[in-house]
């Protein structure tokens, strides 16, 4: 188990897209706005920014089935399984907006053999921008 506070957020944030990539399920330690402390299992699909500019991990709640999205900052510890994905991702609905009211979408090219920390530096310049 890896808590959040002894490491960077960046560092966080590149094992996260590991294992976004690699398909393997993170149980987290997450406080939650009314400041309870839950633990899930969930499945990375997407990575998003806050128009406030956090961080927020969408994933796929092994438990409940259902969507959910996570603040970065509110994660307390983390383990990624060497397991694959088993819950189904939601379709894809064309006739709804990309973005969600109060979200700022970005995106970032990047060559398809880039490493993890390229990318994430690439994406920490973009949003800098």
């Amino acid at each position: 188990m890896r808590r959040t506070a002894n490491e960077t957020t960046t560092a966080t944030l590149t094992r996260l897209i590991k294992a976004l990539d690699k398909q393997h399920p993170v149980t987290i330690t997450y406080i939650k706005a009314d400041d309870t402390t839950t633990v899930r299992t969930i499945e990375i699909y997407d990575f998003t920014v806050s128009s406030a500019g956090d961080i927020l991990i969408k994933a796929m709640d092994r438990e409940t089935g259902e969507s959910r999205t996570f603040r970065l900052d509110r994660l307390v510890a983390y383990t990624i399984h060497r397991t694959a994905y088993t819950v189904a991702r939601p379709a894809a609905d064309d006739s709804k907006p990309a973005r969600a009211a109060g979200l700022a979408t970005v995106t970032v090219l990047y060559p398809v053999d880039a490493p993890i920390a390229a990318r994430v530096q690439l994406l920490a310049d973009t949003l800098a921008a």
